[in-house]
């Protein structure tokens, strides 16, 4: 409201007007202040449990290796098997002949074949499963075969290998091949058949063909079974290859800890052990991760 100030002229009296009450302004509302994020408190009970854990552990294994080589000559101390490991692992990729390399060629070798051997029992096994868990006809023929063949041990097939490749290299992936394929069948036929029958009773109402029904129903629910499958395969054909490589020779981590036997080199079987060890655990970790990723439940 604009007020109009009025001059008045000579003579009159001049007449304060009054001045208008000032507007009443809305009191400013303060902004609320940031609320600070909750402070999740440190979890040292799991951090104890994750780490001190296995380093106590450890450390108490070598502990007890240390006491009792205290005085021993024969068997390694742990000191002078981390020296040996040192110069080792120095250079772990020389050449020095077809049957004189480096513990990392050794290694390398023995994972070639593994892989092989274990790829081609993914191959089989894997189908396999799904046939023997789908249908009763193929159960029947084959669930006493699976029965029979897999308690055998897994040395008792190398000759076989031997006898038909006449060679050492087929003969292990042979080995490793014939001991891996086992465990993948049975977890893959074993999660066919925990299929719930209502998924497959919609199927049926639904005219599926057989491929989207394996596709599309078996697939997403055998998935966890496969992988634990093919976790417990790996591992077992790890654990092979170490025993076939002793006794067919040429290059692999199994052939190196028989040599390094051969030449009383205690301290370097030691070392080989804790090698085959950390390979075998970061195999069965890999494998773990990716079951954690395909899992439907995370």
């Amino acid at each position: 409201m604009v007020s109009a100030v009025f001059h008045p002229s000579v003579g009159e009296s001049q007449v304060a007007t009054p001045a208008a009450p000032p507007a009443r302004t809305k009191p400013a509302m303060q902004a609320p202040a940031a609320t600070q994020p909750a402070r999740v408190p440190i979890d040292w009970r799991g951090w104890a449990l994750t780490l001190l854990a296995p380093v106590f552990g450890v450390a108490l294994l070598i502990g007890i290796w240390g006491l009792a080589t205290v005085n021993s000559t024969s068997f390694p101390t742990p000191g002078a098997t981390w020296e040996a490991a040192v110069k080792l692992f120095a250079d772990p990729f020389y050449r020095n002949g077809p049957n004189d390399q480096g513990i990392g060629w050794n290694v390398l070798y023995s994972l070639e074949r593994v892989g092989m051997g274990f790829g081609l029992a993914a191959l089989v096994g894997i189908p396999m499963g799904f046939l023997i868990g789908r249908f009763a006809i193929v159960n029947s023929m084959f669930s006493p075969i699976v029965s029979l063949l897999r308690p055998v041990s897994p040395l008792a097939w190398l000759p076989i290998g031997l006898l038909v490749f006449k060679a050492a290299n087929p003969a292990a992936i042979w080995t490793i091949f014939i001991c891996s394929i086992w465990p993948m069948i049975i977890n893959t036929a074993v999660g066919v058949q925990r299929v719930p029958q209502d998924y497959l009773n919609v199927a049926r109402v639904l005219n599926l063909s057989e491929w989207k029904v394996i596709t599309k129903i078996l697939l997403p629910s055998v998935l966890p079974y496969m992988l634990t499958g093919v976790r417990l395969s790996v591992g077992t054909a790890w654990l092979v290859i170490v025993a076939a490589e002793m006794l067919t020779g040429g290059v692999g981590i199994g052939f190196w800890v028989w040599d390094e036997w051969n030449n009383l080199n205690v301290q370097h079987i030691l070392i080989a052990i804790f090698v085959i060890g950390i390979v075998g655990l970061l195999l069965e970790q890999a494998l773990i991760f990716i079951a954690k990723r395909f899992s439907y439940a995370e």
